[in-house]
């Protein structure tokens, strides 16, 4: 495990829960409102900090930015539909050589994946490859520069199947729960997985 602002965890040959969220996709005032609540928490928990801490902490800090990034804040590029076909292709592009995509979503201003490295590639070294590309492709398609993505992304390891249902029809209500319309936003199953009857469980269809 490693620290940022968030805890990583790192095992050879897991599979991961990874959300990566575009810049602005949580406006200054709700950064300030995390700040002081990082601040507090530090302070209600000094070190030596256990790794059940650490899992407390990014479990907290997941509910409370998805539940903003829910609301829409931001540009939200990827309610464009080619920008967002950009970014699923992206996402597929190194499928069976660097990594195993298992499925994923696009939404308005984040994304969410279950990813499983392959060889010597850590979740890193292909969040770098998506986000590098498709923010350089943004700014291409939008005549302009500058970062694109929140620097860090927020990932979990994957602990059993239990966790992997949960976090699989989680990233198929995801939708559902921002209560976005059919148009703006985009997920894919893998076709093997739906196959053995790990498919989302509503009817609506994947794209």
């Amino acid at each position: 495990m490693y620290h940022r602002h968030l805890p990583h965890w790192r095992q050879k040959g897991s599979t991961y829960f990874v959300t990566f969220r575009l810049g602005d996709a949580l406006p200054q005032a709700k950064l300030q409102q995390l700040r002081e609540w990082r601040e507090l928490w530090e302070r209600t928990h000094p070190p030596p900090r256990s790794e059940r801490d650490w899992e407390e902490y990014a479990r907290e800090y997941t509910q409370r930015t998805e539940a903003w990034m829910d609301e829409g804040y931001g540009e939200c590029v990827f309610r464009s539909p080619a920008l967002a076909r950009r970014m699923m292709d992206s996402l597929l592009h190194f499928q069976n050589l660097r990594c195993d995509v298992f499925c994923h979503v696009v939404m308005p201003n984040h994304c969410h994946v279950v990813v499983k490295p392959l060889g010597d590639f850590e979740p890193e070294d292909i969040l770098d490859s998506w986000k590098g590309y498709v923010g350089r492709e943004v700014n291409r398609r939008l005549g302009r520069h500058g970062p694109l993505w929140q620097e860090e992304s927020y990932d979990r390891i994957i602990r059993d199947e239990e966790h992997l249902f949960r976090v699989v029809q989680y990233i198929g209500n995801n939708p559902k729960k921002a209560g976005l319309p059919r148009d703006q936003w985009h997920r894919w199953m893998h076709p093997d997985w739906e196959a053995a009857g790990w498919g989302f469980r509503d009817a609506e269809p994947t794209t």
